[in-house]
Parts: structure tokens; C-alpha cells; sequence
């Protein structure tokens, strides 16, 4: 790379906590980052479910590179041993460190496309030694474009949720009845969500911890006064079985085991039934205006008058389509992370820390991050996404020996992929050994006194 390329700024797509940790880690090796954020504050994502409680406590939230950018501005960490909402994570840490980064973060710019400049995906000569160019634009439309020595896409997967239908694809009907489905865990304490579910009946499509979420809040409804009458069902693709509710009480995560036991809980207290092996192929509207499931094997639910589909989300890759990405064509992943994290054979303790070697591409210096790495895996914990990212800072700093070594490890058992249920003082008196998830954007935690140790393969 030219003396003229290693002049640019490193770009950082998304302002979220994996973006944003790069930023600050790349600054922590001199090297400046320019943060591209599509939303008007920082962590947009992550403020669309503010409502929801994270499994992790303060003081396993927090990005050391971070802290330290923070440190000199009079920044008060939060108390260590208290859970955050996702919207006090997004007030109390991303956009202070957003607001110390200045104008290297850029507000509603939506990234459109990035390339190599003179360079199509198809073009060989000289490839490498070209900057990028990454195209964006503004909330009123308009185009700009900029260079970049290296590119890092921390966008996450928030804005693709997967659809309902059981092939991947939308059921027959699914958007026709939109006005009767969401992809997001509702906020049952806001008045019109709250009306919106009390005293119906509402289809959750899901088999994870923002299904969980989503039936323990159904749950509560049910049983407060304005609520009667709520209830729920629940659709899994697969049976049941010992791990369908996650780990419980021998998760490393209690805070992520109880959330497994308390849609235990809604199941066996009768506010939700469980319908499994249902595999949505059509969503009927009624003649009443409400809806009905049609499965593949012809089976009929319904109706109902709600339907929450938390089938997972997938990336969006569609802007990076002139680059030369090397992914699994199952999971959408770099091809070298995804054994690690194929959902079939792991879950959140299992998958071995990785960084730089693992998700490099035939495309010299572009870099999947943070959920979105993990393509269509649902089991990403943030702390992971902070590993990450200190791992490519030091590479592109031509720090390789800090580059290959494992700064973390990682809790065992149980699903992630969803909220930490701690509105009770109770729960959270009970669950004193730390969390790790946030729905759709799973929160891991750093185990502090760590120390760094030289990366090894994983065992065969």
C-alpha cells in the first residue's frame, strides 16, 4: 500500500458498540478512523430496543479502548453490577464515545456501495494498491464519496430480519398482512403497544431468546389487571427438547438461563401453547380481519389477531457487492469463521475467540464485524465483537504478534440472541454472575484479569 493510501482514514460502517469500539481502538493505534452512521445519533440500532434489558452488567460492557478515550473527558462509568437497558447503554456509553470521537463520526450517512477505486470486482491489476472508495448518502438524498486505506463494516444485521415463511423466503400473504405482524420484540410497557397486544391473542414465530423475551412479556401481560385474556402461541419449526429454553439454571449466564425459564414458565402456566415442527408456508387474513398460519404440512392456526416473527436476521450485503468477499454459503460468514459458529454444532461458549485471521477475505482490508460477521449464526456475543476489533486495529497497525492473540474467553451453555429479564429486584439479586445478551444483538462480557495468551488452533 502506497505512503499516499496509508494517509486515508480507515472507514467504519455503523456507530453501534462494534463500530464503535473500532474507532477507538484504531485511534489507540494512531491510525484515524472515520465512523459512518446511516441513524441521527449514535447507536440507532440498539435504541430501537431500548425497552429491552441487557444480560450483561456494566462492568462487562464497556470496551477497554473505549474507556480509555473516555477516561480523560470525566466520563463516570455506571455502577459495574448493575444491567443497563438498551437505551441507557445507547445514552451512557455509545453516544458519550460517539461524542468524543467528534467529527470523525458522520450522522445520516447510509453507505450505498463500496469498491476499489478504478477497480470493478472483476479487475486484477494493481488491485490491492488502490484505496477504496465508499459512496453514502445523506437523510435528503444527497451522493457523496470518499477514500478509505482499509474498510471495516460494523452495520450489524438489525435492519434484515428474517421473514416467517419456513423456506427463508416471506410466506405467501406475509406482506399483505403486515399491519398485523412486527419483527421486533413489542415494548409492552408503551400505551399503544400495550393496547395492541392486552386480551388477544398473538402467534410468536421463534425459537430463540428473543422468542423467550417475547413469550415472558406476553406472559406478564396476561396476568396484570389490564391484561386479562392475553395470550400466546408459540411456533417452532423444531420439537422440544432438554435445550429448547436455553441452559436454565447451569448457564454460565444466569441472567440468559432464567430467560429461558421464565417462557418455560408462560408455557407451563398456560399463557402460551406450543405448537412444534410448524413451518409457516402462508399467512391468511380471516374474514374478521385478523389472521391464520398455514403450514407446509397443511396444518391451519389461527386466528389471531397478532403475529410476532422472530425468526433470526440475515446481513445486508447488497452495497458490498463489488468487492471480493470469501463467505459460507450457508451462514453468509467469512469462510474461516464459519465452522466456528455454525448453529448446528455451537453456542455462545463454544465458539472459539477469533480475529483478524479468521475473518480477513480475498479482498485485502475489508472486514466484516460485530453481528454482522456471524452472517445468519444468531449467537454473537458483543465482547467477541470488541475482540474483533482490537485484533484488525493491531493488524492494520502492523502489529501482528498482538494481532494472533486470544484477549478473551467466553461463557458456556445456553442460547443468546435475546434480553435479560431484570424489571424485578429479585431476578437481579438472584443472578450475580454476570450476562451476556441483548435481543438481536447479543452482549457478551469481558472477564476482567484476563491474560493474553498466543492464539492456537481449535481442536479438531
Amino acid at each position: 500500500m502506497s505512503e499516499t493510501t496509508t494517509e486515508l482514514p480507515v472507514v467504519v460502517i455503523g456507530a453501534g458498540p462494534a463500530g464503535l469500539a473500532a474507532a477507538a481502538h484504531l485511534l489507540d493505534r494512531d491510525i484515524t478512523p472515520l465512523v459512518l452512521e446511516a441513524g441521527p445519533l449514535a447507536g440507532a440500532a440498539v435504541r430501537e430496543w431500548a425497552h429491552v434489558r441487557l444480560f450483561s452488567r456494566w462492568g462487562e460492557l464497556v470496551d477497554p479502548a473505549a474507556e480509555k478515550l473516555l477516561a480523560p473527558t470525566g466520563w463516570t462509568k455506571p455502577a459495574e453490577d448493575t444491567y443497563p437497558s438498551g437505551g441507557d447503554w445507547a445514552e451512557r456509553y455509545l453516544q458519550p464515545l460517539a461524542d468524543v470521537l467528534g467529527e470523525q463520526v458522520r450522522y445520516g450517512a447510509r453507505v450505498t456501495g463500496v469498491s476499489r477505486t478504478g477497480r470493478d470486482r472483476i479487475v486484477d491489476a494493481d488491485r490491492d494498491s488502490q484505496p477504496f472508495v465508499v459512496h453514502y448518502e445523506n437523510a435528503d438524498g444527497h451522493e457523496h464519496r470518499l477514500f478509505a486505506r482499509a474498510v471495516i463494516d460494523a452495520s450489524g444485521t438489525w435492519s434484515t430480519p428474517s421473514p416467517a415463511g419456513g423456506s427463508g423466503l416471506a410466506a405467501l400473504g406475509e406482506k399483505a398482512a403486515a399491519d398485523r405482524i412486527t419483527y421486533r420484540v413489542p415494548d409492552l410497557k408503551d400505551p399503544a403497544a400495550r393496547a395492541r397486544y392486552a386480551g388477544k391473542r398473538t402467534a410468536v414465530i421463534g425459537s430463540g431468546a428473543s422468542a423467550f423475551t417475547a413469550l415472558a412479556y406476553l406472559a406478564d401481560l396476561a396476568r396484570s389487571d389490564d391484561g386479562q385474556g392475553t395470550h400466546a402461541t408459540w411456533i417452532l419449526r423444531r420439537g422440544i427438547s432438554g435445550s429448547t429454553f436455553g441452559g436454565g439454571e447451569a448457564d454460565q449466564l444466569p441472567a440468559r438461563g432464567a430467560l429461558g425459564l421464565a417462557a418455560k414458565a408462560a408455557v407451563d402456566g398456560g399463557y402460551a401453547d406450543a405448537v412444534t415442527g410448524f413451518r409457516t408456508d402462508a399467512i391468511e387474513k380471516t374474514e374478521d380481519g385478523r389472521v391464520a398460519l398455514v403450514g407446509e404440512d397443511g396444518r391451519r392456526l389461527g386466528p389471531v389477531d397478532e403475529v410476532i416473527v422472530l425468526t433470526g436476521f440475515r446481513p445486508d450485503l447488497s452495497f458490498l457487492g463489488e468487492l471480493r468477499l470469501g463467505l459460507d454459503e450457508r451462514l453468509q460468514a467469512p469462510v474461516e469463521l464459519a465452522p466456528l459458529i455454525d448453529p448446528n454444532q455451537h453456542s455462545c461458549g463454544t465458539v472459539y475467540p477469533h480475529g483478524v485471521n479468521e475473518l480477513s477475505h480475498p479482498e485485502k482490508d475489508v472486514y466484516l464485524v460485530g453481528m454482522k460477521s456471524y452472517g445468519r449464526a444468531p449467537t454473537f456475543l458483543a465482547m467477541t465483537g470488541y475482540e474483533q476489533v482490537r485484533s484488525i486495529a493491531a493488524h492494520l497497525a502492523g502489529d501482528q504478534e498482538a494481532a494472533e492473540r486470544v484477549e478473551l474467553t467466553l461463557p458456556e451453555t445456553g442460547v443468546c440472541g435475546g434480553a435479560g429479564l431484570f424489571d424485578e429486584p429479585e431476578a437481579s439479586e438472584q443472578n450475580d454472575g454476570g450476562g451476556c445478551c441483548a435481543a438481536h444483538f447479543s452482549h457478551g462480557h469481558i472477564m476482567p484479569g484476563i491474560t493474553p495468551v498466543h492464539r492456537a488452533p481449535p481442536a479438531p
